[in-house]
Parts: C-alpha cells; structure tokens; sequence
C-alpha cells in the first residue's frame, strides 16, 4: 500500500473515531464545553459603543441598564483542550471571541449585550448571525462579512448596514433621517414606518419591490444595493 493511501485511510478513520467519541462523550480527553451561561458587567460612559466579533453569535439588546451587561453561552467539543471564549471591553470597544480552531465539534458562542437606550452602536463581525433589538440613539452602523442579521424595534435616525454573505431584515419603528444598506449576495428587507422617502435601490440580479411612498424630494432617504438578490421595502416588510 503506498504512503498516500495509507495516510488517507489513517486520516479517515481518526476523523471517524474522534466524531464517535464526541458524540458519545466518552473519552476523557474531549472537553465538553459548559453550555450554563456566563455573565459579565462593564462599566461604560458615553454615547456610543463598538462591538467586535470574529465569528461569536450576537444579539445586541437595548435595556434600561447603566453598564454592559453581557451574556454568555458556549457549546461545543473539542479533542485535546478546551474552547476559549473572551470578552473585553477597552476604550469603548467590546471584543467577543470564540476560538474553534483544532478539531472540534459544533463549536460556537452566543454572547448577549444589554447596552443603554439612546447609544450609537456600531456592530462589526466576521462569520456570525446577528440579532438587534429595540436599539436607538443616534446610527446603527453594521459591516460583517458572513451571516444573518435580523433587527427588531430599530429607532435610530441613521442606519447604515454593509454585509458580503447573508439576508439582511430590519424593522424600523420610527422615521429614519437615512438608510443604507449594501450586500453583496443575500436578500434585503426594509419595514418602515409610513412616510415618504426618497428610495434608490440597485440589484444586478433579484427582484426589487418598493411599497412605501417614494418621493425623491424627500428629507428620508433610503438607499440600497444588492449583487444576488431581493430587495423589499415597505410598511412592516420585516418579520
């Protein structure tokens, strides 16, 4: 048997061993993460607030809070160590990381931010699905690469969205000044609230339905781009 074939087969049937023990649980040297939720409070002062995350899960949640408060819950298994998660918050920016690398099992991190009512939040993320509730304040800035993002509630006067991969759905509960939203492959869908907006959208290859008054002399401006995909906007759009 020549080397590359056996390396094939070893390769094989390791991965088909580790898979066994994961499910079963068995072994001693896969660490099960702790599913139980952690929480931690960062004092903050301000009126605006970045979150970071590289491939954690978000839902960023606007709460009658003073601080931070952040929640978390990792899942997971891993051969031959454990999964590291961290949280930090330095000079304004919260830094929420899982690090699934190694062999590993459904290996993932939901981290769940209570932030104050009226702070300007700017999310940024890598592979994640990201979920907004009830956030106001000033901008609602997004810009990730890969995932969902679904938002609930969204009162701020600016909103502003830029993702590669992934649907976007936001649920504005009141006027914005101005929206943008740019994906590159994925569908979008805008509820707003009724008014009239001066709308500009622009898809290359999906269908673009626009049910709200569209009035290019409009003070309310919303503008959104897709390469692949949907775009639909109008009064409670959104789900």
């Amino acid at each position: 048997m020549n080397d590359s074939r056996t390396r094939t087969i070893l390769v094989a049937l390791g991965a088909a061993a580790f898979l066994a023990l994961a499910t079963t649980g068995c072994d001693p040297d896969v660490n099960q993460a702790n599913t139980t939720p952690e929480s931690k409070s960062f004092g903050f002062s301000g009126d605006s607030l970045t979150v970071k995350s590289n491939s954690a899960d978000l839902h960023l949640i606007a709460s009658d809070v003073d601080d931070l408060e952040v929640e978390r819950r990792v899942s997971g298994t891993k051969i031959g160590g454990e999964i590291d998660a961290g949280w930090q918050f330095e000079g304004g920016v919260l830094t929420l990381s899982v690090n699934c690398d190694g062999v590993s099992v459904n290996c993932k991190a939901t981290y769940t931010v209570k932030v104050p009512r009226k702070v300007a939040v700017t999310a940024e993320y890598g592979n994640s699905d990201v979920r907004l509730s009830n956030l106001g304040g000033t901008a609602l800035h997004l810009e990730g690469r890969d995932g969902t993002v679904q938002g609930d509630g969204i009162s701020a006067t600016s909103v502003s969205a830029v993702t590669r991969n992934g649907d976007i759905d936001l649920d504005l509960t009141s006027v914005p000044a101005r929206v943008d939203v740019q994906s590159q492959d994925g569908n979008v869908r805008l509820g707003l609230p009724a008014s009239a907006y001066a709308v500009r959208t622009a898809a290359k290859k999906g269908d673009v339905t626009v049910d709200v008054a569209n009035d290019s002399k409009s003070s309310h401006s919303v503008n959104v781009r897709t390469r692949h995909g949907d775009i639909a906007i109008g009064e409670g759009v959104s789900s």
